[in-house]
């Protein structure tokens, strides 16, 4: 049965959202208050990473961020501020933040990676976007210390119990893998399993897609009202126009707490701020990186190579930090000798805003509150990753049918 269907985002949770929906045979309308050509979406590392099973709220970074707070080109930041809802994130953070806990994600995470992968080379070789970049050359998790290196390995390890392929590589194998470019690095742990992409080529295939079967993209709109009666949403009204909905799907990243704030909702997220360079000029570069001292990502994508990182819980702006974006093109500097990024270059860089979740694992399913709200939000750093699975979860949510994978361990309503 047809339904008119309203997602509020046009990040790639919210298009993919539409993307399998409109292919159940629904109207979809998807609402967004930019014009969908900039934020998380269009600046992540454009990685697919079964590989990153440990979730961000892990033992020790609650520390890490205290130690950090007062240090603005810090990996981990967490701008010191008077605000309830951070405060209560935090509290929640620091409850998620334990080996049991950790364990018991570990696998939810593989999972759910590895049928967002499986779906993105499905996009592919349907043809519906056309030709785009969506490589498996692995990710390669770099390290200078011997300590940084015994760190990742136990992570490999439970990755290889859980069935990824993955690979220790000296400083020889190394270069092997990447002759063209000076490395600065012991070696490497090499997760074979992994992909990448270039999300600024593959989101407008997927917005010129979506018009093309018939969804409607609203932009440059601001949800200002959700009616509801009892436990039914009713409409969705911005400043312009109203949207009837049989279903509402929340797709809205960060912005997705304040806005169920209309239901008279409270959903656990904070904005955790990440930064973007692009060098366009040839790196030699031919593998994704992690710089893992530095916690910062190189990209090689289709025309140029993206450094990229950090993780900014400094509230929703769109402030552009120097000396965040400053720490990045030193760490890249550090890790490859012979890469200057520019003065240039560093004046582009971009940001986006990451919704993160106090456990690190996203929001989606149903509302308890709501018989007709779904969400689809709080991926935290594996938003582009796990686009297409959550689409299609969502999709599956409200069709009523069995879902791909158990979705309770992303049950919205839960308690940390």
């Amino acid at each position: 049965m047809s339904k008119e269907i309203i997602i509020i985002g046009g990040g790639i949770a919210g298009l993919c959202s539409a993307y399998f929906l409109q292919k159940s045979g629904h109207t979809v309308t998807v609402i967004d208050k930019s014009n969908i050509s900039s934020g998380a979406s269009f600046v992540n590392a454009g990685y697919l990473t079964p590989s990153h099973i440990i979730p961000l709220a892990s033992p020790g970074m609650i520390s890490k961020g205290i130690k950090w707070m007062f240090n603005s080109s810090s990996p981990f930041y967490m701008k010191p501020r008077w605000d309830a809802d951070f405060f209560k994130w935090s509290w929640n953070f620091h409850k998620s933040s334990t080996n049991a806990k950790v364990l018991k994600a570990i696998p939810v995470i593989k999972d759910i990676n590895i049928l967002s992968r499986g779906l993105y080379e499905d996009i592919k070789s349907s043809g519906d976007l056309g030709s785009f970049q969506l490589e498996r050359k692995g990710l390669l998790m770099l390290f200078k210390t011997d300590e940084a290196g015994e760190k990742e390995m136990e992570v490999a390890e439970k990755a290889k119990f859980l069935g990824l392929e993955v690979n220790l590589l000296n400083y020889t194998e190394l270069k092997k893998l990447e002759p063209k470019v000076e490395i600065n690095a012991k070696g490497a742990v090499h997760y074979e399993c992994d992909g990448h992409t270039t999300p600024t080529e593959i989101m407008p295939k997927l917005l010129a897609y979506l018009k093309n079967v018939g969804v409607t993209i609203v932009t440059n709109q601001d949800v200002i009202e959700i009616e509801k009666s009892g436990s039914q949403i009713l409409s969705v009204k911005t400043k312009q126009s109203l949207y009837r909905a049989d279903e509402l799907v929340m797709a809205a990243g960060s912005w997705s707490g304040e806005l169920s704030k209309l239901l008279g909702l409270n959903i656990s997220l904070q904005a955790g701020k990440g930064y973007a360079i692009n060098v366009e000029k040839p790196t030699g570069i031919q593998l994704p990186a992690v710089l893992m001292e530095a916690k910062a990502a190189v990209t090689p994508m289709n025309g140029f190579t993206r450094f990229a990182g950090t993780m900014e819980f400094s509230g929703i702006n769109e402030i552009i930090r120097k000396e965040r974006v400053s720490a990045i093109a030193k760490a890249a500097q550090n890790y490859y000798p012979d890469i200057r990024i520019s003065s240039e270059d560093m004046s582009k860089a971009k940001s986006g805003l990451r919704p993160v979740s106090p456990d690190g694992l996203p929001y989606i399913g149903k509302s308890k509150n709501y018989d007709n709200l779904t969400f689809a939000t709080g991926h935290a750093m594996m938003g582009w990753s796990l686009g297409p699975a959550t689409g299609k979860l969502v999709s599956e949510i409200i069709d009523d049918k069995k879902t791909s994978m158990d979705i309770s361990p992303f049950n919205p309503d839960r308690r940390f």
